[in-house]
């Protein structure tokens, strides 16, 4: 099942995806505006049980950012050990997780362009799964953590790579562009935990392979990154986590390679499906 937020006839709606087209769940559900909505009150369950009664209500619908109205997404930072190694600064694997935030106007949704400024020309690209909180939780232990996940998704979690060198210690400037990343195309509910621990996670550039790795090499597990990002702040249903990203960005080519207008990226995970997104110049 396919859950996604899209725009249609000049609404924005949220529904199922289906080969014939969209079906639409807001008539069903007035009291969530939302998708998001629908999941911060525990109502994931019930629209997955609706949406099989739902009929198809249009049939010419664009993809918004799955959850454009997400109050926290958080990213974990280089936790595949080759994206460690390509720092080449000789450091071991890391004590603790790199976490640092992205706010929902920095994504757009599957098929749309992402949006290259003209401040700086270094827009990256970033193939990684996203994972969605369902169940409320504070210090939730590892072998617990899979059960407060609701969905999967996938995030291209574009960068301009120059700013994120402007300071120090963060990179937040570098990563919140707006329009410049993608999430989508749409929410697949968590049922088995082989959705995750069997993932491979593939990002083309124009055809043209890039990224190819699976989740089980993380350095920091998705149990892993549940339980240490719980023990500071408490996670709420509609959250955002976003896993890390193989080697293989744009930044790491000698010369770098990254991405100009007409260009076509695609993130790939099985049973998850394909995130694709061109590349133009803001208007």
């Amino acid at each position: 099942m396919r859950i996604a937020s899209v725009i249609a006839g000049g609404e924005r709606l949220y529904g199922e995806v289906r080969d014939a087209g969209f079906a639409a769940l807001n008539p069903l559900f007035p009291q969530w505006r939302t998708l998001y909505e629908a999941l911060a009150a525990g109502g994931f369950a019930e629209l997955i049980a609706a949406a099989p009664g739902a009929a198809v209500s249009h049939r010419d619908f664009i993809h918004d950012m799955v959850l454009p109205d997400a109050r926290r997404i958080l990213c974990v930072g280089v936790n595949f050990p080759d994206r460690n190694a390509e720092y080449k600064d000789g450091s071991a694997q890391p004590k603790y997780m790199s976490l640092f935030p992205r706010f929902a106007s920095g994504f757009t949704g599957h098929g749309q362009n992402l949006i290259r400024p003209p401040e700086n020309h270094t827009l990256d690209y970033e193939g990684e799964v996203a994972i969605v909180i369902g169940k409320a939780g504070r210090r939730i232990a590892a072998e617990d953590a899979y059960d407060h996940i609701a969905a999967l998704t996938l995030c291209n979690e574009g960068t301009i790579r120059d700013w994120v060198r402007h300071a120090k210690f963060n990179v937040t400037q570098g990563k919140n562009w707006d329009r410049s990343g993608a999430i989508g195309p749409w929410l697949v509910p968590f049922t088995d935990p082989a959705q995750l621990d069997d993932a491979r996670i593939i990002t083309r550039v124009n055809g043209e392979l890039r990224q190819d790795d699976v989740l089980r090499r993380m350095m920091f597990p998705i149990r892993e990154e549940i339980a240490y990002i719980s023990t500071f702040m408490t996670l709420q249903p509609g959250d955002i986590i976003v896993t890390g990203t193989p080697t293989g960005a744009g930044a790491r080519f000698d010369p770098p390679r990254y991405l100009k207008p007409g260009d076509v990226v695609e993130i790939e995970v099985e049973g998850i499906g394909i995130l694709r997104n061109g590349v133009e110049d803001e208007a």
